[in-house]
Order: C-alpha cells, then structure tokens, then sequence
C-alpha cells in the first residue's frame, strides 16, 4: 500500500481557520484526516464539507455510544455526510454496533453512495490496567480488546480502533480484510503525551495495521509537512 494510504492526521484542534491552515499544508502528502469531538462540536457537519472539497477523505472519530436505536438513525446521517470512515464505542454493545452497521448499509443503498466503514472503538489508549479495574473490568486490557474485536467482527462493522499493543493479537485472531486503525502513534523523536499504550509508526504497521492516527507530532511540528513525510518515509515497507 502507499504510504499515504496508511496515515491519518489528527486534526485535535479548535477552530476551522485552524484545521484548514494545517489541511492546506498538507494535503499535497496527506489524503486522510481525522475530524475529532473538539473540532466537530465547533463547527459541525460543515467542516467535513469543507475538508471534502479540498480533496480529502475523514475519518470522522465521535465514538458514538448510546442505546442502538439512536446510535443507528446517527449513523445514518453521518453516512449522508460521506466520511470515508466513522466510529461507534463497541463497550455500546453487540445490538447497537449490529444496528448501526445495518443502518448505514441501508441508507448508502438508498442513497446509491458508497458506504462509510464503521469501526468500533476497543479500549481507549488512554487508559491503563489500573483504570480499567476501577470501571469493573478486571479482565487485562488485551484480553478485552480482543472480546471486543471479535463482537465487533461479528456485529458487521468493518474493523476496530485498538493501541499498538494489541494490533497483532488482533491480526492473528481475526485475519485479514477486517481494518485495524490505530492511535498512539509516536515517531521515536517525539513525545508520548497523555498516551500510554504508544509505539512508533513503523511497529504499528508491521504488527498489522491498516491506518495509524497521528497527531501533536505533525501538527504542532515547526515544519507539520516535513513531519509528515519523515513518518511516511518510515512506513514504507
């Protein structure tokens, strides 16, 4: 796969004004674009408009996390949006994650567009062991992420959101044609940040990911193009 195929910047920032400074700076070596909860709830449905119009593809990152009716009829209108890809949190649950992925087959059929993939969000790299137990889930972060998968697979969504630490295992289980996006993504010459479960570029597409999300690396760089092209020129394989 080309190398631009495999990143996702992370546009974590406030403002359209923003998020379009760093497209622009971009997108002559980046085709994705993560559209996040803090840019989203400040400029809504217009921004992945906007991004579109440039020429790029959004993973549009909401975690969405309710009962299955509302999540599903959400998932239809984001797939009216036409995002490249969107996500639902599995801990939401077989029934929400099934009707959801139904839901967006049905409107894209109706629509005669292509259908978004929908992923389902394992465990959140934020998170370590000691947080998981003291939500009540005493199984390892693996052992879950991995239950979490396969309910996921099962359900019919396209993939999952899972740390570094889990790709492979992942990989290994389910197989091939089942995406694995992933965060925590840090090149060696940059800082983890409030990431736990981090490894560099190269290891998370060895392991067996698809596309990995990386953001304050790029994004807060002197020079985010040159940064760009230097996690690029790591993943090629």
């Amino acid at each position: 796969m080309d190398p631009k195929d495999r990143l996702i910047v992370a546009l974590d920032v406030d403002s359209e004004e923003k998020a379009i400074q760093l497209v622009d700076k971009l997108k002559t070596a980046v085709r994705f674009f993560k559209v996040g909860l803090e840019l989203f709830s400040s400029r809504g449905p217009s921004i992945v408009k906007e991004l579109k119009d440039r020429g790029c593809e959004i993973f549009l990152d909401l975690k969405l996390h309710d009962i299955p009716t509302t999540v599903s009829k959400t998932a239809a209108s984001l797939t009216r949006l036409g995002v490249y890809m969107f996500n639902v949190h599995s801990l939401g649950g077989y029934e929400m994650m099934k009707s959801s992925a139904e839901a967006v087959r049905i409107e894209a059929e109706r629509l005669k567009m292509e259908r978004p993939k929908v992923l389902g969000v394992t465990i959140l790299t934020s998170m370590g062991e000691n947080e998981l137990n003291k939500i009540g889930i005493n199984d390892s972060i693996k052992a879950q992420v991995l239950r979490l998968a396969g309910m996921a697979k099962e359900a019919g969504l396209d993939g999952v959101v899972a740390s570094p630490e889990e790709v492979q295992e992942i990989r290994k289980r389910i197989g091939k044609g089942f995406l694995i996006v992933t965060p925590a993504v840090r090149p060696a010459w940059a800082g983890s940040n409030d990431q736990k479960r981090v490894a560099t570029p190269k290891t998370a597409i060895e392991a067996g990911s698809d596309f990995i999300v990386i953001g304050r690396p790029i994004t807060e760089a002197k020079d985010p193009l040159s940064a760009a092209k230097k996690i690029l020129e790591e993943i090629k394989l």
